[in-house]
Formats: C-alpha cells, sequence, structure tokens
C-alpha cells in the first residue's frame, strides 16, 4: 500500500516535464525551418544573380550595338515602275526596314552578263537619324564607296514629282561619258528619290532615261500612310508621257538644258 504515493508522485513530475520540452523541440523546430527557409533564399539570389552575370555581356552588346538596316524578304512591295521603259533590262526590287521605323524601296536594273545599268531608290524616314548629308556626297558614296570621285551639278529635269537635281562625275571629256545621278527629297510627307542611271549614248539620253524612270514610278500600296498616296495622286495628275522617244518634256532653258549649268559650279 505504501508504493502508491511514490507511483503518483513520479507521474506528476513526468507530466510537469513534458510540455517544456514540448515547447523546447518546437522552438528548435521553428528556428531550423526559419534558418532552411533564409539559407534557400540567400541560394536562390546567388543563382539569380549569377545567370543576370553570365547575360550582361549579351545585353550590353544589344545596347551598345548601332541599329541599322536589314532587308525585310516578306514584305510587300509598295510601288512599281512600268516594264516598258528599260526594254531588255532585268529588274530586282528589295526592302530594307530599319529598327526605328525607317522604309527603303531600292529598283536595281541590269544589262547583258548582269552589269547594272541604273537603280532608284525610295526612302520613307522614321525616326532614325538620316545621316544623308549633301546629295552629292550621298550619291557619290552610293556609286563610289571609296569616295574618290567627286561630283558636279549636271541640270535639273522635270517629273511628275517636280524639279529634280542632277549630278555627274568631274572630268571633262570622261565626264560627259559618266552615268548620271538624281536627287529629289520631299518635305511633306518626308520623301527621298535617289538613284543613278548609265543608259544611253550621251546626256541627253541619260536625262530622259531618268525622267522616264520617275514619271513611270507609281504606288501601289500606302498602308496607312494618307500623306504618302496623295502625294502620289496629285503627282500623277502632273505625269508627262514619254512618248515614242521615251522623253518627257523638258524645258530648253539654261537650267534644263542638256549640258550641266557652267555657272552652278562643283558640288
Amino acid at each position: 500500500m505504501h508504493a502508491f504515493p511514490a507511483r503518483t508522485a513520479n507521474f506528476q513530475y513526468r507530466a510537469r516535464i513534458h510540455p517544456a520540452l514540448a515547447n523546447f523541440a518546437d522552438e528548435v523546430c521553428g528556428t531550423l525551418a526559419r534558418l532552411c527557409a533564409y539559407l534557400m533564399t540567400l541560394a536562390l539570389m546567388a543563382i539569380g544573380g549569377i545567370a543576370l552575370w553570365q547575360h550582361l555581356p549579351e545585353v550590353t552588346a544589344m545596347e551598345t550595338s548601332p541599329k541599322t538596316w536589314s532587308q525585310a524578304a516578306r514584305t510587300a512591295p509598295a510601288f512599281a515602275v512600268s516594264q516598258f521603259i528599260f526594254p531588255g533590262k532585268t529588274e530586282t526590287y528589295e526592302i530594307f526596314r530599319h529598327p526605328e521605323g525607317g522604309r527603303k524601296d531600292v529598283f536595281h536594273w541590269s544589262g547583258a552578263g548582269g552589269v547594272p545599268v541604273a537603280e532608284l531608290e525610295i526612302y520613307r524616314p522614321g525616326e532614325e537619324t538620316d545621316q544623308v548629308g549633301s546629295a552629292a556626297g550621298y550619291l557619290a558614296a552610293r556609286m563610289d564607296p571609296a569616295g574618290a570621285r567627286e561630283l558636279e551639278a549636271a541640270g535639273i529635269i522635270d517629273s511628275k514629282f517636280g524639279a529634280v537635281t542632277l549630278f555627274r562625275r568631274i572630268g571633262g571629256t570622261e565626264a560627259a561619258r559618266s552615268c548620271l545621278r538624281f536627287f529629289k527629297h520631299v518635305d511633306e510627307p518626308k520623301f527621298r528619290l535617289s538613284g543613278w542611271s548609265c543608259l544611253g549614248d550621251d546626256l541627253p539620253a541619260r536625262r530622259t532615261a531618268i525622267g522616264c524612270m520617275l514619271n513611270r514610278l507609281v504606288l501601289l500600296t500606302a498602308g496607312s500612310d494618307a500623306k504618302l498616296a496623295e502625294l502620289f495622286a496629285r503627282a500623277e495628275v502632273r505625269r508627262s508621257d514619254c512618248g515614242t522617244s521615251g522623253a518627257p518634256a523638258l524645258s530648253a532653258d539654261w537650267v534644263m538644258g542638256a549640258d550641266n549649268p557652267r555657272l552652278r559650279g562643283a558640288l
């Protein structure tokens, strides 16, 4: 009978110890869980930092690389030139786009053996900076990237887009046989026509070829550019017929004459 009090005391002591141990175990588990979560967060931050560091050179290269023109092979043509003005010549059409919205539609014509004989570029600027400089410098770079030949004024021709400035190489007899360059800038809408032509046996014939090229340029689609559509609609009203010889009507004064206006000098 004396053993019962001892057993009762032992049971009561164990009952008092168990909650304390349980609370201690809970605290230890909670601390370990928070420590694991903290370590996992640090590990994720380290992994993210390493990944960003590895991609940093690519991002830097993208930000510092210049935005350049690229060919848009799947873009639908916006312009066309009559095939009858250059019989027997092969025509190619290329479209280039700029990341900031600019577009260039370029016609190339080649003769026997694939020798280039003429080119027409239609440029519609976007937000990019147009590094044209002078018209003569831009045209010289188009045909002579080395820039070894300077250009001089070669008169003005009339077209359905208005007066177009002509240029040729400087150099006496050689200039008389050289190809002609042309340049036309329209302020509203922003629009530029430029290029060159080697077609024809003399300067009057080459002037005629350029005039017919521009008069036979038509707009296929303006997209959402209503001002461009209006420009071509007004131009068509002014278009002259090349006639049987392919020559547009030209003025016979000293500005529109076949030779270079001597008073203009070299550009």
